[in-house]
């Protein structure tokens, strides 16, 4: 009786936590502007335009044209595991990542910024520690992204 009480609980928790990180997209998202927004001050967002070191990412560099850019890196995230492209526009992409186990949404999103970079920004919905994920996400893109460059030329 008690274990069949436990796993109740348990799945009870489970499904409410999954529903919980698979919420609408937060407002925070999207181009602030000429910007992305800015990273809040708990420790599970990384961005190249953060003025926290700690938050502080590089830019996408890249040469040449930003279409052919903005193909390169949307190839780069369809490549990628647990991924859904949200939104593209013109300078904008939108992407969501979601983690194995629970489902957890990090919003990732990159602006062009002209010429040659790409401002990016990679947020947890939930939480306040994100134990790293964001930046190493991040770093992963970077290599990718200069791969896919090297690849081309």
């Amino acid at each position: 009786m008690a274990t069949t009480q436990w796993t109740c609980k348990l799945t009870l928790i489970v499904v409410l936590a999954l529903g919980g990180c698979s919420g609408g997209i937060p407002a925070n998202t999207g181009q602030n502007g000429s910007t992305l927004a800015p990273c809040p001050a708990s420790p599970n967002c990384v961005s190249s335009l953060a003025s926290a070191e700690s938050q502080r990412v590089a830019a996408l560099p890249y040469s040449g044209d930003a279409a052919q850019a903005q193909s390169r890196l949307l190839g780069v995230l369809k490549g990628m595991e647990r991924v859904h492209i949200v939104r593209v526009e013109e300078a904008y992409i939108h992407a969501e990542f979601r983690s194995a186990l629970l489902g957890f949404v990090d919003d990732v999103e990159f602006l062009f910024d002209p010429p040659g970079t790409i401002q990016i920004r990679s947020a947890s919905r939930l939480g306040y520690s994100d134990f790293g994920v964001n930046r190493e996400r991040v770093t992963a893109i970077h290599a990718l992204f200069a791969a896919s460059a090297k690849a081309n030329s």
